[in-house]
C-alpha cells in the first residue's frame, strides 16, 4: 500500500506541476490528446453553459456565462493546489515520515493537515517533521509551493492584461461598426470623403488584433470564456464582422483596399481555424444562411444608396460563397460551443450604438415615452 501510495503521489505531482507549466508558462499551442486541462474545462463548461436553460432573459444568460471564465480559472487553481498538498501527502505516508504531532501513529489527516500547512509556507509548528525524509520532502514542499503562489500572483495580471488588450479594439468597434456589429453597417459608416482611407487603416489594424488575439487565445486558452462588457459584443463576434468585411472588399468594393483586406482575411481565418481546433470544435455549416440571396440583394442596395459599389453578378457570388465557405464553419462552431452569437451581415433595423444609450436614457424614456411614440437614435 505504502508503495503504491509513493508512485501515485509523485504521478499525482509530476501531472500536476506538468500541467501549471503548460498551462501558465509554456508560450505555445500543446495539442497532447489527453490533457487534463483541457478536459477540465470541456467537463465544466458544458454543464455551467447548459443550466442557462432556466432563463428565456438574454441578459441574465450573458451574465450567468460570464462567470465562468473568472470562476474557472480560480477554481482550476484550487485543483493544482490540492493536487500538489494530495501528491505530497502521499509521499509523507509511502516513506513513513515521522510527524510530531503528539501522538505516535498520526494518522493520513494529520499528513494531509502538515503537508497543507507546508505548502501555503504557514510554519504553525504544531506538526513537525519527525525525520530526514520529512524534512527533505517538507523543504521541497515549502519551495514548491512558495514558486507555486509566485506563479499564480504573476499569472493572474497577465491574463487581464491580455482580455483588457483585446477589448479595447471592440470597444472601437461599436461606432465604427454598430451594435451588435454588422460588416454592411461599417462599410457604409465609411463612405464618407476619404473613408476608404481610413478603412484601409482600420483593416491594417485588425490585422494586427488577429495575431494577438491568435497568439494570447492560445497561450491562454481560458480567454475565450472571457465575456465581453456589452451583451451584444464579443471578440467572435468582433472578428466574424471583420471577415465579413474583408470579404466583400475582396469581392469586389470599388476603389477599396483589396490588398489589405486579403492580409486581413488571412490573419482573421487563421485565428479562427486554429482556435477551433484548440477547443475541439469541428467546421459545420451554420444552421440558418446568415446571407441568403434576398438579403446580399438589400444589402448591395444598402451600400449602393451610401455611395459603395458592390460588384454584382454570377462570378461575384461565387466569389463571395467561397470566401464565406472558408470561414463561416469554423465561427459557426466556435459560436455554438462557446454561446457567442454571431453578427448579421447586415441590421435590418437601425438601433442605437452602445455610446448612445444608458440606463438613465432608459428609464426616462419609459417615463416620458406615450406607448405609441417610436423613438428614434440618430446614428453616425
Amino acid at each position: 500500500m505504502r508503495t503504491l501510495a509513493g508512485v501515485t503521489g509523485a504521478a499525482l505531482l509530476f501531472v500536476v506541476l506538468w500541467e501549471a507549466f503548460e498551462t501558465i508558462v509554456l508560450p505555445r499551442r500543446v495539442t497532447r490528446r489527453i490533457r487534463l486541462t483541457r478536459l477540465f474545462y470541456r467537463s465544466t463548461w458544458r454543464p455551467w453553459s447548459a443550466l442557462t436553460g432556466w432563463t428565456t432573459s438574454d441578459k441574465r444568460r450573458e451574465s450567468w456565462l460570464g462567470f465562468y471564465g473568472p470562476l474557472s480559472l480560480l477554481f482550476l487553481l484550487s485543483v493544482w493546489a490540492a493536487g500538489l498538498i494530495a501528491g505530497f501527502g502521499l509521499l509523507h505516508w509511502a516513506f513513513g515520515s515521522r510527524i510530531q504531532a503528539g501522538s505516535a501513529n498520526p494518522g493520513f489527516g494529520t499528513v494531509l493537515y502538515f503537508s497543507g500547512t507546508t505548502f501555503f509556507t504557514l510554519g504553525l509548528g504544531d506538526v513537525t517533521p519527525g525525520s530526514a525524509v520529512a524534512r527533505v520532502l517538507t523543504v521541497a514542499e515549502g519551495g514548491t509551493g512558495f514558486g507555486f503562489l509566485a506563479i499564480v500572483i504573476g499569472y493572474l495580471p497577465v491574463i487581464y492584461q491580455a482580455f483588457s488588450r483585446r477589448e479595447v479594439n471592440i470597444s472601437l468597434l461599436d461606432a465604427r461598426a454598430g451594435s451588435p456589429p454588422s460588416a454592411t453597417e461599417l462599410l457604409r459608416r465609411h463612405s464618407h470623403d476619404h473613408g476608404l482611407e481610413s478603412l484601409r487603416q482600420l483593416l491594417h489594424e485588425w490585422e494586427r488584433w488577429s495575431a494577438e488575439l491568435l497568439e494570447s487565445h492560445l497561450s491562454y486558452p481560458v480567454l475565450a470564456y472571457f465575456r465581453s462588457q456589452h451583451n451584444n459584443q464579443s471578440w467572435l463576434s468582433a472578428l466574424t464582422t471583420m471577415l465579413d468585411t474583408s470579404a466583400l472588399v475582396m469581392v469586389g468594393v470599388e476603389g477599396a483596399c483589396r490588398r489589405q483586406a486579403e492580409l486581413t482575411f488571412a490573419m482573421a481565418r487563421h485565428a479562427v481555424v486554429d482556435l477551433a481546433q484548440v477547443f475541439s470544435a469541428p467546421p459545420r455549416p451554420p444552421k440558418h444562411d446568415r446571407l441568403p440571396a434576398a438579403k446580399l440583394a438589400r444589402l448591395r442596395a444598402t451600400l449602393a444608396a451610401a455611395g459603395i459599389e458592390l460588384h454584382s453578378g454570377e462570378a461575384a457570388d461565387q466569389a463571395l460563397a467561397k470566401l464565406r465557405s472558408m470561414y463561416e464553419p469554423y465561427v459557426s462552431s466556435l459560436s455554438e460551443y462557446l454561446r457567442l452569437s454571431l453578427p448579421p451581415w447586415s441590421v435590418e433595423s437601425r438601433r442605437a450604438d452602445n455610446w448612445q444609450t444608458s440606463a438613465w436614457e432608459r428609464a426616462f424614456r419609459v417615463a416620458s415615452t406615450d406607448p405609441g411614440d417610436h423613438v428614434e437614435d440618430e446614428h453616425l
